[in-house]
């Protein structure tokens, strides 16, 4: 499984951004999810959005809810994060993962495969 993000840049404070990762992977199963983690420096990796790749439900931690869409295309196997009213705490490197059988979606360690990872730089 190989997951390649793509998308990543400079944006103002107020700006929009969008985010793709690439998954190559054969099989979906009904726990499968995708997600979007980040990490900024000196941080610990934080969970954005996830999304279960079969039903597509979704979900976004609070400081992110309303202004960010986690979504899936299904033909392309491509997810995105649509990043609109982009704030500098945004600031981070966003990677996709990916498990199979995934508990508890907002914790990193239950996902398998993870991207590289692609800059987002919010100025101010």
């Amino acid at each position: 499984v190989q997951l390649q993000e793509s998308g990543g840049g400079l944006v103002q404070a107020g700006g929009s951004l969008r985010l793709s990762c690439a998954v190559s992977k054969r099989t979906f199963y009904e726990y499968t999810f995708v997600a979007w983690f980040r990490q900024a420096p000196g941080k610990e990796p934080e969970f954005v959005c996830s999304i279960r790749w079969i039903s597509g439900s979704r979900y976004c931690e609070d400081s992110v809810e309303g202004r960010f869409t986690i979504s899936r295309d299904n033909a392309e196997n491509t997810l995105y994060l649509q990043m609109n009213n982009a704030k500098p705490e945004d600031t981070a490197v966003y990677s996709c993962v990916a498990g199979d059988g995934v508990v508890e979606p907002t914790r990193r360690k239950d996902y398998d495969y993870g991207g590289q990872g692609t800059q987002v730089t919010v100025s101010s």
